[in-house]
């Protein structure tokens, strides 16, 4: 079964002047244009293809990848507005449209907004929504405690940022959580801190415990190795200058520290941490 708003891979038809006509199974022969046409193809060839509607609400195929597909959520660019809704640029020739009941707050040319895409199940029209709660999953049960995950960021609040979470799910990064400064429509890399009783998730800019401070200590370790066995940082160092040189909060730091001089693998100086000679440490 083919999927609008996504790659497919479709059989070429037919072939006429101005393209291919592929095999969209249920929705009838689909073009695609022959601007978009990479290497010669003959029938029966199958090419992978992107489809959605053209300005007419014809299917439509093309080999561009757009920015997002239906089912993502993404960090778009309003380019035009109407009285019943917004466009947004999404990497393709007709613009991803946001009806005014889907948005916020109003959309204005030249705002970015971190929105949902998906298909109106009324007109099967491929559209996008700025309401993300209604496409949130509420039941994060295929997440645990410390494992990487992907995010962007789509809100902040008085507590920190929101960000959706693996493209389905939804925590808070605390502002004492941060370890970098942030902007919404932001893509990086966390971690899961703690799932509420109630679903909810916060978030860490790093991994929490021992397993994190393992990572951090051989960090910390290789980079004493990389500076000849000794770096002028130590655990009174400034925050922003620990930061800096390993990315990581003072107190991370110090804990990983401990751990290295704890092993009897580093010394700790007044102003130097420096590799004890003889230590064999991967």
């Amino acid at each position: 079964m083919i999927e609008f708003g996504k790659f497919n891979k479709l059989k070429v038809v037919k072939k006429v002047d101005f393209g291919l006509y592929l095999d969209g199974e249920e929705a009838g022969e689909i073009l695609l244009p022959q601007k978009y046409v990479k290497n010669t193809k003959d029938i029966g060839d199958e090419i992978n293809v992107f489809l959605y509607y053209d300005s007419e609400d014809r299917p439509i195929a093309t080999t561009i990848k757009p920015k997002a597909n239906v089912g993502d959520f993404a960090y778009l660019k309003v380019v035009s507005t109407t009285g019943i809704g917004a466009f947004l640029d999404w990497g393709l020739e007709k613009d991803l449209f946001v009806p005014i009941n889907e948005q916020r707050i109003k959309l204005l040319r030249g705002n970015y907004s971190v929105v949902y895409i998906y298909i109106d199940e009324r007109d099967k029209r491929i559209v996008a929504s700025a309401k993300l709660d209604k496409f949130i999953d509420n039941d994060p049960q295929n997440l645990e405690y410390n494992q990487e995950v992907d995010l962007l960021i789509y809100k902040e609040s008085d507590l920190g940022f929101n960000a959706i979470i693996n493209n389905k799910y939804s925590g808070i990064l605390f502002y004492n959580e941060l370890l970098a400064d942030l902007n919404i429509g932001e893509q990086i890399k966390g971690y899961i801190k703690k799932i509420r009783e109630d679903g909810k998730i916060d978030l860490s800019m790093q991994k929490q415990g021992y397993e994190k401070i393992d990572d951090v200590s051989q960090k910390i370790l290789d980079i004493i190795k990389s500076k000849g066995g000794v770096i002028y940082c130590n655990d009174k160092s400034d925050p922003d200058l620990i930061y800096s040189l390993f990315g990581e909060s003072k107190r991370t730091y110090k804990m990983a520290v401990g751990k290295l001089f704890k092993n009897k693998i580093i010394n700790i100086y007044e102003n130097r941490i420096e590799l004890i000679m003889g230590v064999n440490s991967e």
